[in-house]
């Protein structure tokens, strides 16, 4: 499996390899977004990567086919996946290396939001609200109660070993807090 396909798998519930839209509702409420946001979240995310995911030869769905989860891989992101889903590790610390400015391998929202824009593919603005959404929830979930993001927190998003922590309420991303 590559590591984006280890990043959905928590969301596929039956372990079918397809992702439906009521995997994921059930999924984000279970990582802690609220229900009506889970279903505006699941709903978005299947009718913009569900068709991207969809095996050849079959017919374009809103459900999400792990193993063609790289389809989904999309302009004006960080660029730590590759194109076939594989996890870049130099691309990730470019991340913090170029953004985190007020605390060590952490991001404020703003410093999420300055990389948001640089990252931005101008040829492509339509990507924009895909990492805007997606970065959205990585820091609502992630941030410490200071508001820093943690880059092992990021780094646990991006192979999915976060997920499961969140819904067991294991996380625990204070970890600036001593």
């Amino acid at each position: 499996m590559t590591d984006l396909m280890h990043h959905v798998k928590f969301f596929d519930e039956n372990k079918d390899g397809i992702i439906t839209i009521t995997e994921s509702i059930k999924a984000f409420i279970a990582i802690g977004c609220d229900p009506a946001f889970a279903v505006t979240a699941a709903t978005s995310t299947h009718a913009a990567f569900g068709p991207l995911t969809t095996p050849p030869g079959k017919i374009p769905t809103t459900n999400i086919h792990v193993s063609h989860i790289h389809g989904a891989v999309h302009p004006s992101d960080t660029g730590a996946y590759d194109k076939r889903g594989n996890f870049v590790p130099k691309k990730f610390d470019k991340i913090f290396e170029k953004f985190a400015r007020s605390e060590e391998d952490a991001l404020s929202w703003l410093e999420v939001e300055t990389m948001l824009v640089a990252n931005r593919d101008l040829l492509k603005p339509l990507s924009w609200p895909a990492s805007e959404t997606e970065w959205q929830l990585i820091h609502f979930l992630g941030k410490d109660r200071h508001g820093y993001l943690h880059k092992d927190t990021v780094r646990g998003i991006y192979d999915g070993t976060v997920f499961p922590k969140l819904r067991d309420h294991k996380i625990d991303p204070h970890h600036s807090d001593a």
